[in-house]
């Protein structure tokens, strides 16, 4: 299973459902695809897509999942790295009004560098990054904070 998560933004990322609904549609993505769309309306016969769910439910398919893919947000990202899931990531970008500017990209370009995830540039077509998560084994996440206080 495939959980795709768009974070509380209030701004759409259709895009990025877009680009999942092709790979579907292509056969690249054959998996059940649960998604929580936020602020994003979106139809599809393909994914079964939901505002917002309860975080016990989220949990639970968060486990379920073979694949998280996501937007740039650290809060989802750092969720799914301690639940040891792999992670496809994809920018929300100022210039489709996604969000206020690109500092996604920046953090994007950071957690990839160090192993933890792939990071989505393109979403004209996402099975290259598709293929590329089979294999994928992410760095395991350590918490820094003990060292911070």
């Amino acid at each position: 299973m495939i959980l795709v998560t768009l974070g509380t933004q209030d701004k759409k990322f259709t895009r990025l459902l877009d680009a999942i609904e092709k790979a579907v549609e292509e056969g690249a993505i054959q998996e059940r695809v649960v998604v929580q769309a936020g602020y994003t309306p979106y139809q599809s016969s393909r994914m079964e897509i939901f505002d917002y769910l309860e975080q016990d439910e989220f949990r639970r398919l968060l486990q379920e999942a073979d694949l998280v893919i996501t937007h740039g947000g650290v809060g989802t990202i750092m969720t799914a790295l301690k639940s040891r899931k792999k992670i496809l990531a994809a920018a929300r970008l100022a210039q489709y009004k996604e969000h206020l500017n690109d500092h996604q990209t920046q953090l994007l370009e950071t957690f990839e560098k160090q192993g933890y995830l792939i990071y989505m540039r393109d979403l004209s077509d996402i099975r290259p990054y598709l293929e590329q998560a089979k294999t994928f084994q992410p760095r395991e996440y350590a918490s820094n904070t003990g060292h911070m206080i």
